[in-house]
């Protein structure tokens, strides 16, 4: 370690360079690293979503959810546990796997028997929806799509089909279907009358319309000097088509299909709908992917949505509802303010014990290197900068400190021995290497538990530990370089001073006077202390049996104290979860969300913009659990 110092002295432009490195990369870092408001929880789930329209919860439970829970535990490896929840005509099937294990192999594992396991299952099943889910993925912007000149249907095609896939080109976006609105189909609804008038069957007229709406390929034909495409389609492009299609003929007269049906446009029954401030509306849902910054995908999203706008048809508007962003950079910013004001704070408190504005300088540069280096280290472990990141560094900075203070400290006494410089500078940092290193050492080692934390817990707190140990890494390592480089510098013109009759002889000035009646006071209470000192130690049986039960007693405290894995969060916005009866029509659930609206909405005016979104009345009012 001596070396070390020794090569910094002989050499300063190379650790002055080694600085300067330090200042590039970090900035770079700070630019490109992914911020968030909590780092990235990577825990390997998987879910499969089965689908068998109009089964009921027991059935899809017991003749779809159960065999297929068996067939992943005898064929996939590395489960954790298993989840599943069975609805009307849905079951979702969540697996959950030990840590470590890689997502992709577990989602190839799990597609793979959900093929096998189709024999199995009633007639008609089709495979499910294998979606890796990630606990990071969250929404971070929603944006409201409305146009008083088009239906609801019309909406969300529109969302659909031109909105959703140019939001989807942003990097690091994840944008499932709109929710509100219908999805347009066209519907056949048949006439029981009139089919048995025309002794018919539903299955006549569902196996007309499969042979007459067809596409196949017919290749080409080469006519003459042509080569030309030959298309072969029989699919109806428009409703009178459908109502030509003849289902059965009955001598010489035909029966077709208006006979016997009404088609129209329409769609499956609404699932769900979208009421902002009472109208109807469609809501996409901007989500982010684990590794990407929630910053980064609201900024792409907001930049492409004029483009976006310009291409809608005319009355359409497009409103952002809820923005992750600003809550992010208030989250960051609050940390970055606090850990700002605690290195000034640092700063001031050492200028006023070490009474020199040079040696204050030099422990105060080391303060941002320090950070910088740990945002670079953990840019390269792949973390991202957020509140537990930007915390562990704020805890930090007064540990940062301990090695250039007690560095500049111990060469300010080495000075005062009479040692030239460079020689006091050698002796110093030879004195301390050891009890620095030690403490710098053990202040790590603490932090080596949180390493062996599993779950969301380990994906929580092991970014804050690696903050604080690479920043108290690169203090070390700085307190042996740079800080003896530019106490080299620095301190000469300090030294000088001090062994020049002459500068001594002239009156101090203000800072100085200061400084000293500061140290009078504070030997006054050092003094004071060594007084209350002595007396606690008369009486220290006494003193440490009260102090033991005064701690005991604290504990009292956790009654009052409430528990929560997240501390409380000012957000600044109101939600409130509704739910109506089991069974209820969605359309009465509107009517209700209507009135709960306007009794709530308009106390809140002026302070809180209230949105009313109903995306949870899934059951119609035939639909019995």
């Amino acid at each position: 370690m001596n070396s070390v110092v020794v090569t910094a002295l002989r050499r300063p432009y190379t650790f002055v360079v080694l600085s300067i490195i330090i200042v590039i990369f970090g900035v770079r870092a700070i630019f490109g690293t992914p911020t968030d408001v909590f780092p990235s929880i990577k825990i390997p789930i998987v879910a499969a979503v089965w689908s068998y329209t109009g089964l009921m919860p027991e059935e899809v439970s017991g003749r779809i959810v159960y065999y297929y829970e068996r067939s992943l535990t005898a064929t996939v490896s590395n489960i954790e546990h298993i989840e599943s929840n069975s609805f009307y005509g849905r079951g979702v099937v969540k697996i959950f796997f030990q840590p470590g294990t890689d997502p992709s192999v577990a989602q190839t594992q799990i597609t793979s028997v959900s093929q096998t396991v189709i024999k199995q299952l009633p007639t008609g099943a089709t495979p499910p929806l294998i979606i890796a889910l990630d606990a990071s993925s969250v929404p971070v912007l929603t944006l409201q799509v409305n146009n008083p000149n088009m239906s609801s249907s019309e909406i969300y095609n529109m969302a659909s089909n031109l909105i959703r896939p140019e939001l989807v080109s942003v990097a690091g976006s994840s944008i499932p279907s709109p929710y509100g609105g219908l999805a347009a189909d066209i519907m056949v609804d048949i006439d029981p009358t009139k089919l048995l008038a025309h002794r018919l069957s539903p299955v006549d007229v569902a196996t007309a319309l499969n042979k007459q709406n067809i596409v196949l390929p017919g290749g080409d034909q080469k006519v003459g000097s042509f080569d030309l495409m030959v298309r072969t389609n029989s699919a109806p492009l428009d409703l009178d088509a459908f109502n030509r299609m003849p289902v059965k003929q009955v001598g010489n007269s035909v029966i077709y299909l208006r006979d016997v049906a009404w088609v129209h446009k329409g769609g499956p029954p609404q699932m769900n709908a979208v009421l902002v401030k009472g109208h109807q509306s469609v809501m996409i849902v901007v989500m982010k992917s684990g590794n990407a910054s929630t910053l980064d995908v609201v900024s792409g999203i907001k930049k492409i949505l004029p483009d976006v706008r310009a291409t809608l048809p005319q009355g359409t508007n497009m409103s952002i509802l809820t923005d992750a962003s600003s809550f992010v950079k208030e989250s960051v910013t609050d940390v970055v303010r606090e850990m700002v004001t605690a290195a000034v704070l640092t700063s001031l408190t050492v200028l006023l014990f070490l009474g020199s504005w040079r040696s204050t300088v030099i422990v105060a540069t080391s303060i941002p290197l320090a950070m910088l280096s740990s945002l670079i280290g953990l840019s390269i472990a792949g973390q991202s900068i957020n509140v537990m990141t930007l915390g562990g560094l704020a805890l930090a900075v007064g540990i940062l400190v301990d090695d250039a203070t007690v560095m500049i400290e111990n060469i300010d006494a080495h000075l005062h021995m009479g040692k030239d410089l460079e020689t006091a500078i050698i002796d110093a940092a030879n004195q301390i290497v050891i009890p620095t290193f030690v403490s710098t050492t053990c202040i790590c080692i603490v932090w080596l538990p949180l390493f062996e934390l599993t779950g969301v817990a380990g994906w929580l707190f092991m970014p804050m530990a690696e903050a604080i140990i690479f920043a108290m890494i690169a203090s070390f390592i700085l307190s042996r370089t740079l800080v003896p480089t530019m106490a080299n510098w620095l301190l000469a013109a300090q030294v000088n001073a001090q062994r020049d009759p002459e500068l001594q002889a002239r009156p101090p000035g203000f800072f100085t006077r200061f400084q000293r009646r500061f140290e009078e006071y504070f030997e006054r209470f050092r003094t004071a202390y060594h007084g209350v000192l002595k007396q606690v130690l008369a009486i220290r049986t006494w003193f440490v049996v009260l102090f033991l039960g005064g701690a005991v007693a604290s504990l009292l405290l956790l009654l009052f104290v409430g528990q929560d894995f997240f501390p409380e969060v000012k957000s600044g916005t109101l939600q409130l979860h509704m739910r109506a009866p089991i069974g209820t029509r969605i359309e009465e659930t509107a009517k209700i969300n209507g009135l709960v609206e306007k009794k709530y909405a308009r106390p809140c005016q002026g302070k809180l913009s209230v949105w009313s979104i109903i995306v949870a009345c899934l059951l119609a009012s035939s639909i019995k659990r």
